[in-house]
């Protein structure tokens, strides 16, 4: 596609410019390389792992978006925390990026003590073009990164997988409060967080798309809280998983727990007809030996 026609730059304005964006997110999976946009349900959970899902709360003012004289999305940028910024980007206008950074180092970098303005971008590996032009901008590689594993579904086989004793597996439930408010339980003491309430999950499981009330899979204790939590997220289009999160409570570590559910999970997306499962670790040695393990791969 040419590059010479006009592109307009805009915010994100609407609740249709949400669902715009994720349609691209979708339809741009299979023709970037891996991690080279947002996964779906990263874009889902921005807006809908959240007490009140409106568009305005998590994007307004922080989502820029460039579109074509037709009104076709070719590339967006958003922030996800403070001081960060996230590229999503049709592979025939990376000669939007420079432009888009400006954008971001505008209205997304965050304020430093010494009275400096920070922004973080996320780059992989693999992306030379993008390191080069955050090297020529003034940027810095930080020391730390993320690690995205994929896993193709058609090269391996698995086996059911015996859940410990004194443990029961089963799905979440979500319609019932309590069972949300023992995931939030678990998120908080799995991350070391405060922060996660019932409603929050809730929300998330009756407004994004991507969840599936089949796979969202928890190991039972015996005294009835949840002791391990393994999400599975599904872009039907792309026929593409996401396992996020994978958790266990302190409480209850080194029984195997989440690899049993996460080895379920996998049986139940070979049932659906899934091409490929991908989960987004971090640097996080001990997680990303439990993936190997299971045949995940960098």
């Amino acid at each position: 596609m040419s590059q010479a026609q006009s592109i307009t730059s805009r915010p994100m304005q609407s609740d249709e410019d949400f669902w715009q964006v994720r349609e691209f997110l979708v339809a741009t999976y299979p023709i970037t390389p891996l991690g080279f946009n947002w996964d779906v349900r990263r874009w889902d959970g921005s807006r809908f792992h959240d007490e009140l899902p409106a568009w305005e709360k998590r994007f307004q003012g922080k989502v820029q978006l460039w579109t074509t004289d037709e009104g076709r999305l070719v590339a967006a940028i958003n922030a996800e925390g403070t001081g960060d910024a996230h590229l999503q980007v049709h592979p025939d206008f990376r000669h939007l990026e420079a432009e888009m950074i400006v954008w971001a180092e505008a209205h997304l970098a965050s304020n430093q003590p010494d009275g400096k303005r920070q922004l973080e971008i996320f780059v992989f590996d693999y992306d030379q073009q993008r390191q080069q032009l955050l090297e020529t901008l003034g940027y810095s590689k930080l020391p730390h990164g993320g690690v995205t594993r994929r896993l193709t579904l058609a090269n391996h086989t698995f086996e059911k997988a015996e859940i410990a004793s004194g443990y029961t597996l089963r799905t979440t439930q979500p319609d019932d409060l309590a069972n949300c408010q023992r995931i939030a339980d678990l998120l908080n003491a799995a991350f070391n967080r405060n922060f996660h309430t019932a409603i929050e999950f809730q929300n998330f499981t009756r407004f994004a798309p991507c969840y599936r009330p089949d796979l969202d899979l928890v190991a039972v204790a015996a005294d009835g809280s949840f002791a391990s939590y393994v999400g599975i997220a599904y872009d039907e289009v792309n026929r593409h998983a996401a396992f996020e999160p994978v958790c266990t409570h302190p409480n209850h570590q080194r029984h195997g727990l989440a690899q049993t559910l996460m080895l379920e999970g996998l049986l139940r997306l070979r049932d659906l007809g899934a091409a490929d499962v991908i989960v987004d670790t971090g640097d996080m040695i001990p997680a990303n030996r439990l993936y190997d393990s299971i045949g995940f791969s960098e």
